[in-house]
């Protein structure tokens, strides 16, 4: 059953944040946690409940459709994140789109917050909480979270993936060896990504091209140095995936500190993050 057939005028598209892998803090951005769960749009009309997951599916959840009819307004849609462990089953919301008679979705998000904040929400239905610390994505891995979701201070509800939010995932960390790298593009100086890998059993193996995490000093710096290790082959021994254009070999010396999200079926990096060299004296 969607909106419309509940008394709103359209179904309402879920806001979806947009993967990064720049870590960053800033007065511009506020920081929830990212939950792992189900995403879930829930219509109130009068005493009428509908819990509707992402793709329009009913979701029935007696107690949260319970907790949402007993709320003072005679109309809303809330957003929020669905999810279930040993102790209890609870609706995290994180956003509210409609009250009563009024569109929501084109107020900043601080005035959305204030609405919300305002229903003095019970359980199963909680309030999702504000991040305060210094580097909040180092606070969600170190409690186990998923990871955190940055959302732009002004922004508008707006439908489908935005950049207005962001999410930043938990990492694996690893370190690896630089076989490569390819030639920068467009704006971009130094290099386009390093080649990376890891060795197994004396192989060399491919991991991947890890492009984001360097300023533009970095980049520069890092050519110089890959440069006076230039060779004319690839040093991998299991190459599959390696760029056939515009890409230069080099002897395996360099040590990087890589972050990335899990390894693919195909055992490459997903969503690499440069982190640092190693320099000789740590290895």
């Amino acid at each position: 059953m969607t909106s419309r057939e509940i008394g709103f005028p359209e179904w309402v598209t879920p806001m979806a944040a947009t993967l990064t892998q720049e870590r960053f803090v800033g007065p511009e951005w506020v920081f929830e946690r990212k939950f792992d769960g189900i995403r879930l749009l829930a219509f109130k009309k009068g005493t009428d409940v509908r819990l509707l997951s992402r793709n329009q599916l009913p979701q029935h959840l007696p107690a949260v459709a319970q907790a949402i009819a007993g709320l003072p307004a005679r109309n809303l849609i809330l957003d929020g994140e669905m999810t279930w462990s040993a102790s209890a089953a609870r609706f995290h919301v994180f956003d509210i789109l409609w009250m009563d008679d009024q569109d929501l979705r084109s107020l900043p998000l601080e005035h959305r917050r204030d609405i919300l904040e305002r229903l003095a929400l019970r359980s199963p239905l909680v309030l999702v909480e504000r991040l305060n610390a210094e580097r909040p994505w180092e606070e969600a891995c170190a409690e186990g979270w998923e990871g955190v979701i940055a959302k732009r201070r002004g922004s508008l509800y707006e439908p489908g993936r935005s950049p207005a939010w962001l999410k930043m995932k938990c990492e694996v960390t690893e370190q690896f060896v630089v076989g490569g790298f390819t030639d920068p593009q467009g704006v971009r100086v130094g290099l386009g990504a390093l080649l990376v890998g890891h060795f197994k059993s004396a192989q060399l193996l491919f991991a991947g091209k890890v492009g984001t995490g360097f300023d533009s000093k970095l980049l520069r710096d890092l050519r110089q140095r890959l440069d006076r290790l230039e060779i004319a082959l690839p040093p991998f021994t299991s190459g599959k995936g390696l760029p056939r254009i515009r890409a230069h070999w080099v002897r395996p010396e360099i040590v990087v500190e890589v972050g990335f999200i899990e390894w693919t079926v195909h055992g490459k990096l997903r969503h690499p993050r440069f982190l640092r060299v190693i320099e000789k004296e740590e290895a």
